[in-house]
């Protein structure tokens, strides 16, 4: 048996997990084709590399298919209900930042906070009929939070695509979704609420709990956090 470590399959946040492990004296490397989810680890022994998408590896954790994983807090909380029940955050590796936040268009210069988003959907409901509606890739985060800010009579709506694109495309009346920097947002005539920043995710370790260990798999787990924390 050997412990599993499930690291996101490409792109920078691949090379940035990769360049992590590297500065603590752990090789991860990809090996074969970049069709291939095939890689190694060297320095140390008892660990096989797990390459997937972000999105999988809360899945894969939860359902204790990988030991350690890095992915996003965001995608974490949002794929997994109880989370603190599955899994346990290991370390912080300090890249990936983003905010999940509740973006409405420019033009509603009298919209700047929830409780004006609030007043907005009522209004909203009340001319058209219907609820307004927020585009979002976080249905669960999103609706916890409005909930809690007391935010009625709005409708989330799946968004599989560019989420800033949808008020544009009338397909939403505003939208919640992870930005770093800001820039599509004002280039899509998009706004922050000054109050409505849901979650601050990074790329984090993860420990999961409920991955049955041997003695063996323990003995280097232990090893590995140790170099790691």
């Amino acid at each position: 048996m050997t412990l599993k470590l499930g690291v996101p399959s490409k792109g920078r946040l691949m090379e940035k997990t990769f360049e992590w492990f590297g500065a603590r004296g752990i090789t991860l490397e990809r090996t074969g084709s970049e069709r291939e989810y095939a890689g190694r680890v060297d320095g140390i022994n008892g660990v096989n590399l797990i390459l997937l998408s972000a999105g999988e590896i809360p899945r894969e954790l939860a359902a204790g298919r990988i030991h350690l994983g890095v992915t996003g807090t965001d995608l974490i909380q949002e794929k997994l209900a109880l989370w603190e029940q599955l899994v346990e955050p290991v370390e912080p590796l300090g890249f990936g930042h983003a905010d999940l936040i509740i973006a409405v268009p420019h033009c509603w210069v009298d919209v700047d906070t929830l409780d004006d988003l609030d007043a907005a959907a009522a209004a909203f409901r009340a001319n058209h009929g219907h609820r307004m509606r927020i585009a979002t890739k976080y249905h669960r985060l999103v609706r916890e939070f409005l909930q809690a800010h007391g935010v009625a009579d709005y409708a989330l709506v799946d968004s599989q695509g560019a989420t800033e694109g949808t008020v544009a495309n009338e397909t939403a009346e505003a939208i919640a979704d992870i930005t770093s920097s800001g820039e599509t947002l004002r280039a899509n005539h998009l706004k922050v609420l000054g109050d409505a920043l849901v979650l601050q995710s990074q790329a984090t370790l993860w420990r999961s709990r409920t991955a049955d260990t041997d003695k063996e798999e323990s003995a280097v787990l232990e090893t590995l956090l140790a170099r790691l924390t």
